[in-house]
């Protein structure tokens, strides 16, 4: 499978713009903005999911797999197969336990997730351009440093107070990417506008592909 960052991204958008009409329709106090990272994981896997893609959130990194301990080492936010295949448990790789449908790590899209809100439920976020900046550029690392990753990229879910914000943000994170030596793509961007409700009247999802990916 040839895998493109613009199939994710417009599975994400998609599934998130169902999410703010449901708490327009619900009149909800607080829309899907307000949640933290963890709490938006569920909400990306079932977008996923929906336009069907296999979705394993919490993967071991390939290159932890000499830990001893399942519970040992680096794990990447999601891994994404193609058709809702499983993805390969390398413990039990050609033994009478494994499964010719099973999608091996380097054919799977490794994909960490990365969320930002212009402003919070108590106001302005003042970590905002910071919590941008060095973060994410770990997570790039992450995937870019395992030897066995083939396919891989990052999703930011960035909440602002505008498109102009977003598209000026987006870009600039992009380029101090390139600035320092990050094989980081160009990104396939998607945006909705979404109620305000603490500040954030845009959301943006962005998937860059890592390694060109």
């Amino acid at each position: 499978m040839r895998w493109q960052p613009t199939d994710i991204a417009d599975a994400v958008a998609a599934g998130l713009a169902r999410q703010a009409q449901a708490d327009d329709a619900e009149h909800a106090v607080y829309g899907f903005d307000a949640k933290d990272e963890l709490g938006l994981h569920p909400l990306i896997n079932q977008a996923l999911r929906d336009d069907g893609f296999g979705v394993w959130p919490e993967q071991r990194y390939p290159g932890h797999w000499h830990k001893a301990k399942r519970s040992e080492g680096l794990r990447c936010d999601l891994v994404l197969t193609p058709e809702g295949r499983p993805l390969r448990d390398e413990a039990v790789k050609d033994t009478l336990f494994d499964t010719g449908e099973a999608i091996d790590a380097q054919a799977a899209y490794w994909l960490e997730i990365k969320t930002v809100a212009q402003y919070e439920t108590g106001g302005a976020f003042k970590r905002y351009s910071a919590e941008l900046l060095s973060p994410v550029m770990k997570d790039v690392k992450k995937i870019w440093s395992d030897g066995v990753i083939q396919h891989g990229g990052l999703l930011i879910i960035l909440f602002t107070e505008n498109q102009e914000i977003a598209e000026h943000d987006l870009a600039a994170w992009h380029e101090r990417c390139i600035r320092k030596g990050y094989p980081v793509g160009v990104p396939a961007v998607r945006g909705l506008p979404i109620s305000d409700r603490i500040g954030n009247r845009w959301c943006s999802v962005a998937v860059f592909g890592v390694r060109g990916a």
